[in-house]
């Protein structure tokens, strides 16, 4: 593949809005998760809610969009001079040459939730709430067009925990077949009751913080966030960090067990990996699925110890954010780029007594060091398997 360079990229979770906020949680080992205080009926668990999400107002000509996830995809865009950016690309380019791609899993089903929850007299969508609109999958990207002025291809990507990861692999091929010039890839997930009592009733839900690869874990925390990367060919910023490569898999295994021996997980890694023509020994860090359920981190964690060497660090952040289902891909790639621009290997918080299964790939604390290759997993539900390969401006495979 012929690397691409990010050329702005920001993010919004727990940890807090934009990337000074992230880094700052990052090298403080300091989580955002917090006891449930969102769910319409109580349920003990610990969520990344992001703080502010309530305050946001809509610029008047979107209006008509509002809705929580929405208002998390504005917050989001508004910081790490993002929205600047993205308006110089499109006065570079042309509004219809360039693409817009986004994961979500559940876009703005939360308001479709409160629309129910307020059925008038006759059984109807209060008119507050007839808004066809906002009670689609595609709510997310329509909005994001309309905010940004995109002209060019649009496309919702729902492939449950890898949506904002496969965007990557969607703008590249449109990137390479001649068909845009640039790329915003992001992804958007709110909170909402379909999600908190969905995984409740799967028995996936913590009731406290969530400890990715601890031998005691017994469970997800469940995160919001909103995270975007604008994509260019390299001649565009030659000192910007590259996407080098990316793979994905759908082993359909199960609806919502990974396969036993990681079966899709690795074919998604070892695609990655040649596509970007690196061997495995050049990774420097791997930021992990990590989820902290029994059977996830078992076999992401066997397929570290046998794909890597000792010297490759490994870790899930899942512990600061929670998981934040179809914006993990995106929000842990950013995670990624901070680890190559800051020369920083965030541990894996909550994982105070690792797991025999783990090996020495792991770092368990905050480890400075130089990183020029970082990987980022996102493995979702239905056996959908996505990896991602980052490096600093200039690395040579």
């Amino acid at each position: 593949m012929t690397p691409l360079a990010v050329t702005a990229y920001t993010a919004t979770s727990a940890m807090g809005s934009g990337l000074a906020a992230q880094l700052d949680a990052l090298e403080h080992a300091r989580s955002g998760l917090r006891p449930n205080d969102f769910s319409s009926a109580p349920l003990t668990c610990w969520i990344g809610r992001v703080d502010g999400v309530e305050d946001v107002t809509l610029p008047g000509a979107l209006a008509d969009w509002d809705c929580r996830n929405n208002r998390l995809a504005w917050l989001g865009l508004a910081r790490d001079g993002f929205l600047e950016r993205v308006r110089e690309a499109r006065a570079r380019y042309g509004a219809g040459r360039v693409a817009l791609l986004l994961g979500t899993s559940t876009a703005s089903i939360g308001a479709t939730e409160e629309a129910y929850r307020r059925l008038d007299a006759d059984g109807g969508f209060a008119d507050d709430m007839l808004r066809p609109a906002i009670h689609a999958p595609h709510s997310l990207a329509a909005f994001v067009a309309a905010a940004l002025a995109l002209e060019g291809p649009c496309l919702t990507v729902s492939t449950a925990c890898s949506s904002s990861a496969k965007v990557f692999a969607s703008a590249e091929r449109m990137l390479r077949l001649g068909l845009v010039d640039a790329a915003v890839v992001g992804g958007v997930d709110t909170l909402c009751d379909s999600v908190l009592f969905g995984f409740n009733a799967l028995e996936l839900v913590s009731p406290e913080p969530c400890r990715p690869f601890d031998a005691a874990r017994c469970g997800i925390s469940i995160g919001e966030a909103a995270g975007f990367a604008l994509l260019e060919r390299v001649e565009a910023a030659p000192a910007a960090p590259r996407l080098l490569g990316y793979g994905e898999s759908s082993d359909a295994h199960h609806m919502s067990t990974p396969h036993p021996e990681g079966l899709g997980a690795e074919l998604a890694l070892r695609d990655a990996l040649t596509r970007a023509g690196l061997d495995a020994a050049r990774v420097d860090y791997i930021n992990l699925h990590g989820t902290a359920s029994r059977k996830n981190d078992e076999v992401e964690a066997a397929l570290v110890a046998r794909a890597f060497p000792a010297g490759t660090r490994a870790s899930s952040t899942k512990g600061f954010t929670g998981h934040t289902l179809g914006a993990a891909g995106i929000l842990e790639a950013t995670i990624a780029l901070q680890a190559i621009e800051h020369g920083l290997v965030p541990g894996t918080l909550g994982g105070d007594t690792p797991d025999p299964v783990c090996g020495a790939q792991f770092a368990w604390r905050n480890e400075q060091r130089r990183v020029d290759v970082a990987l980022s997993n996102s493995f979702g539900f239905g056996g959908n398997n996505a990896c991602l390969a980052f490096a600093r401006a200039g690395f040579a495979a």
